[in-house]
């Protein structure tokens, strides 16, 4: 029988070749424990940062198009100078009857929004606040909570606050549930807080409140009675949403853009991610995480390779190839990769409840974004692994013996 046949008979396989290699490796770590807590360390760090980063990034997107995801419409018409909904350019509220041209479109709401001065009913400072003004009868709008309050907001003064606005605000839901429906400032005019909804703070509103369209005139007396923010519009059962959208865009004039509510997110969201730094600060410090990180374990590993040269010499020595040493190197990798993401996954999870309770941004831990940075790291300590094989080069039977 030929040496060749040998040969293959007793190679392993590539998975039992590649188990052999990350056996190898672990040895290799673990025989330099305080090497291997510093790696561990490195990765667990990069692990986090990027955790948070990503975590701050969707926060803050779902902050800021929690508003626009509660609005129940097919279509909206809006303002083309309009760059975020709490910066909106009025629009004539005329377009709203216009729309009502078409056989298929059922109902128009106009919505208004606006900030204005929230005075603490407990320490008496003023803080902006966002105003959201629309027919209370409509359905247009579905915040957590506003259902059972829509009767009590029509009446003249009255209005529902955001419970998940900042604590800067006062305890309202502690002296609503002591005291009942109580008053506070509200610009210049004196508003009946009559209950509570849920939407959220972002990076473009602290709090929020609900009132119907005649309260937001009331409150926002600068308005002019012709000028909307926003414009939902409701089709009759079975219309084709885009066909109508391309209908209106034909009959409407070019000062009002005619968008489906995912545009509308991610008009709202584009503002964010393209016209403020915030959405590449962001993106930005997850990528220095991820070279902080690399950096980190190439060192290791470098390391480890040299001060285990004549050993990997040994093994060429014996007959095993570079391809065999690379896994051994990229196992090492391997096993860093998921050492440090464990904790750092734990640590993360863990700085979402405390920053999410703290800031009342919408932090939390998700598969998606867990399988994102789990890949992210290790593609960093696969390249640190790749980087770090360089010297194996120096590994060569004929100088160190």
């Amino acid at each position: 029988m030929s040496g060749a046949v040998l040969a293959a008979r007793r190679s392993p396989g590539f998975a039992a070749s590649t188990l052999l290699a990350v056996r190898l490796a672990w040895r290799q770590l673990w025989s330099e424990k305080a090497r291997l807590a510093s790696a561990i360390a490195g990765v667990m760090f990069a692990c986090v940062l990027v955790f948070m980063q990503l975590g701050f990034r969707a926060a803050l997107f779902d902050s800021a198009t929690a508003l626009i995801a509660a609005m129940r419409g097919d279509l909206f018409l809006m303002h083309p100078l309009t760059t975020a909904s709490f910066r909106s350019e009025p629009l004539p509220r005329v377009r709203a009857w216009q729309v009502l041209a078409l056989p298929e479109v059922e109902r128009t709401v106009p919505i208004y929004l606006a900030q204005a001065t929230w005075r603490n009913p407990e320490t008496g400072t003023r803080r902006a606040i966002q105003l959201v003004g629309v027919d209370t009868d409509a359905g247009v709008v579905d915040f957590p909570g506003l259902e059972p309050l829509l009767d009590r907001l029509k009446r003249a003064d009255t209005m529902a606050f955001d419970q998940r606005s900042r604590p800067e605000f006062g305890p309202v839901a502690q002296m609503l549930a002591e005291r009942g429906p109580f008053e506070v400032q509200v610009g210049n005019r004196d508003m009946e807080v009559v209950g509570l909804i849920e939407i959220g703070p972002s990076f473009g509103a602290d709090g929020n409140i609900v009132l119907s369209d005649v309260n937001f005139r009331r409150v926002v007396k600068e308005r002019q009675l012709s000028s909307i923010d926003l414009v939902a519009i409701r089709l009759r059962p079975g219309a084709d949403v885009l066909a109508a959208q391309a209908r209106l865009r034909a009959l409407l004039p070019p000062d009002v853009m005619v968008l489906t509510q995912a545009e509308l997110t991610a008009h709202e969201r584009s503002y964010w991610e393209d016209t403020t730094p915030i959405g590449f600060i962001f993106s930005f410090g997850s990528l220095m995480g991820l070279v902080v990180g690399m950096v980190i374990v190439y060192q290791i590993l470098f390391s480890d390779i040299a001060g285990h040269l004549k050993e990997y010499a040994t093994l060429k020595a014996m007959g095993y190839s570079n391809f065999y040493l690379a896994q051994v190197v990229l196992g090492a990798a391997l096993i860093l990769a998921v050492a440090g993401f464990i904790p750092g996954f734990v640590v993360s999870a863990l700085l979402y409840d405390v920053i999410g309770s703290a800031t009342f941004l919408p932090l939390s831990m998700d598969v998606p974004r867990a399988t994102t940075v789990f890949l992210m790291i290790f593609t960093m300590c696969g390249v640190a692994g790749l980087l770090a094989m360089r010297k194996l080069r120096d590994a060569n039977p004929a100088d160190m013996f």
